[in-house]
């Protein structure tokens, strides 16, 4: 007798909306909830090939921590593609400016480097303050480390 693997079907997979707290929480940490999260990797029919994970909202995206010197250290890149045209921001600016892009960088890196990985990351809603526009969603809240059972207790 064969076994075959369970495949979960489009209709099977369960999506779920989450509210995770970034105040005080280091960014890499963060990231990582955020990440395992959007892949679905908490669920028991998690498949690497497949969208089986839920939607994030990540609010207070300012009160993000970043560890040592990172906000005068770490510098961000981008390039337009024209000759002498490489920009650099620090860390620290960046979240001064734009927090919603320091999570969401984050987010990125943590992800694949594919179709699906660009996919994912549509379901990361980043917020600076404590409103977002998705209480019609009615997201449940997550906590960094313990999921979202530990909110309910």
């Amino acid at each position: 007798m064969k076994r075959k693997t369970y495949t979960p079907k489009k209709n099977d997979i369960e999506r779920r909306w989450y509210v995770i707290d970034a105040d005080g929480a280091v960014l890499g940490r963060l990231a990582t909830e955020v990440a395992n999260v959007i892949r679905g990797k908490h669920k028991p029919y998690f498949t690497p090939h497949l969208d089986t994970g839920d939607f994030v909202i990540v609010i207070n995206a300012e009160k993000v921590a970043l560890t040592g010197k990172k906000l005068i250290d770490k510098i961000y890149y981008r390039h337009s593609g024209y000759v002498g045209n490489l920009k650099e921001i620090s860390a620290g600016k960046l979240l001064e400016m734009n927090p919603e892009k320091v999570v969401l960088h984050a987010v990125r890196g943590m992800l694949p480097k594919n179709r699906l990985g660009r996919k994912l990351l549509t379901k990361v809603k980043v917020y600076r303050g404590n409103s977002h526009p998705h209480e019609a969603q009615t997201p449940e809240r997550w906590v960094i480390g313990a999921g979202p059972a530990a909110a309910k207790g």
